[in-house]
């Protein structure tokens, strides 16, 4: 079961499983999908902070479904959309590790923009103990975070790292006691420039085409803030 709701500025979106550690079934995951999918109207908060309910965040897929799944490609295709919709969303996307992450988990947390743990969060990709791997994206974005080395020492072996291991190597950024903390602190910044940094920092393009659409997005926010940065420059 996914919950949503919005407080201010910051849209909070809770796996709500806690009895199985949240894991995911298929239809969760497409109501996880839709609650990162833009509204068509009424706009999008600037934040989105993505958490788990209860003692964990997400355990990952739901073994039971694997274990029935007649079509495993597809399961894999509807995980990663719905790391696609998160990565996509137009909000800045906080993920806030409390507890285990396991396998879908991780791979569901590297597509968020900020990950932050609580000093309790463990994270593991397990599923080479089973005769699997992440594949809702996990191999792309692993590397991407963490440098080739650590993820394929990470993914490989099937540890478990703690959160100030995870610290270490950039699977997070932050180690905090409320994580939520962290998405009304981003919150607080302007949501053009929010927007408008996620998309320059996300952009895959060549390096000569992001800086020409980093140098149009700095003037077309300088144009938009100009009276509040004369305002400063007075103080």
């Amino acid at each position: 079961m996914i919950r949503t709701r919005t407080d201010a500025d910051v849209r909070v979106v809770t796996i709500d499983r806690p009895e199985a550690r949240n894991a995911l079934r298929p239809a969760d995951l497409t109501s996880l999908r839709e609650a990162f999918e833009p509204p068509e109207t009424d706009g999008h908060p600037p934040v989105t902070f993505l958490r788990g309910a209860g003692e964990a965040f997400c355990a990952g897929a739901d073994l039971d479904a694997v274990a029935a799944l007649d079509d495993p490609a597809a399961f894999a295709r509807r995980g990663q959309r719905v790391a696609a919709a998160i990565e996509e969303s137009p909000s800045v996307v906080v993920c806030g590790v409390d507890g285990a992450a396991r396998g879908g988990g991780v791979e569901l947390a590297l597509a968020a923009d900020v990950r932050v743990a609580t000093p309790r969060a463990t994270l593991a990709e397990p599923g080479v103990s089973l005769g699997l791997f992440g594949a809702w994206g996990g191999t792309v974005r692993l590397p991407r975070v963490m440098g080739e080395g650590e993820a394929l020492d990470f993914a490989l072996s099937g540890r478990v790292l703690d959160a100030a291991a995870a610290r270490r190597t950039g699977l997070v950024s932050r180690v905090v006691d409320d994580p939520r903390s962290v998405a009304d602190e981003i919150a607080a910044g302007e949501a053009d420039a929010l927007a408008a940094i996620k998309r320059r920092l996300r952009d895959r393009s060549d390096d000569e085409t992001q800086e020409a659409a980093e140098a149009a997005a700095f003037a077309d926010l300088h144009d938009a803030h100009a009276d509040e940065i004369a305002r400063r420059r007075e103080r």
